[in-house]
């Protein structure tokens, strides 16, 4: 399960859409049964990049938003559903009752055009196992499949994956401006603490082929 937690606050420097300003919020825990699982850091979006639907690009130029994603060598098939943001500031994700559908968040890139595209999916709910339980199987060089709107496909390779503590989330890396066109992945993984929260988030990290 997703579990990095941060709140956005508008710079007075830069609208919101040129620099979004992070701020780390309390960490609240994801048990496996909560009912509620706290949210990964939200992005650094790219003033070239504009939210997806935004008004600024005609309906026929707008890229197509992903609709599914597959990882054929651990066996996921997933719809996508799409998550914005929470009214506090937190990225949205799955609800427990759909743990075994992952999500994109629309914050950050279409997956296949530039920057950092953020799919995220749950490791378990309360419900039982879910859409990325398998996930720390996954290998360099693994294909994961993206599916859009409008039936086409995107191929990204794995160059690598991450294991690290909730506390020190890598939020540049994985969601900052970037000239590539990648893809993340972002689950729960490690032990649990002794509320029975996992400790870290696994992240997967990919490239368009």
């Amino acid at each position: 399960m997703p579990c990095m937690q941060r709140r956005l606050r508008r710079s007075a420097a830069h609208p919101m859409h040129v620099c979004l300003a992070l701020v780390l919020a309390p960490l609240t825990g994801c048990m496996s049964h909560a009912a509620v699982d706290p949210a990964p850091a939200p992005s650094h979006r790219s003033a070239t990049t504009p939210p997806y639907g935004s008004s600024a690009i005609p309906e026929a130029e707008r890229p197509a938003a992903p609709t599914q994603v597959a990882i054929p060598s651990i066996g996921v098939t997933s719809s996508l559903m799409r998550l914005g943001l929470n009214a506090d500031g937190t990225v949205e994700v799955p609800p427990a009752e759909k743990g075994m559908t992952a999500g994109w968040y629309t914050g950050g890139a279409i997956p296949g055009e530039h920057g950092a595209a953020v799919v995220i999916g749950h490791n378990d709910t309360r419900f039982g196992r879910a859409v990325f339980h398998d996930l720390k199987k996954i290998g360099k060089g693994a294909d994961i499949v993206i599916r859009n709107e409008r039936g086409q496909v995107s191929h990204f390779t794995v160059t690598g994956t991450e294991s690290v503590s909730k506390k020190t989330f890598p939020t540049k890396k994985v969601y900052g401006a970037t000239n590539g066109r990648v893809l993340r992945l972002v689950t729960c993984d490690g032990a649990f603490d002794a509320q029975g929260h996992p400790v870290d988030n696994l992240i997967v990290y990919a490239t368009l082929r």
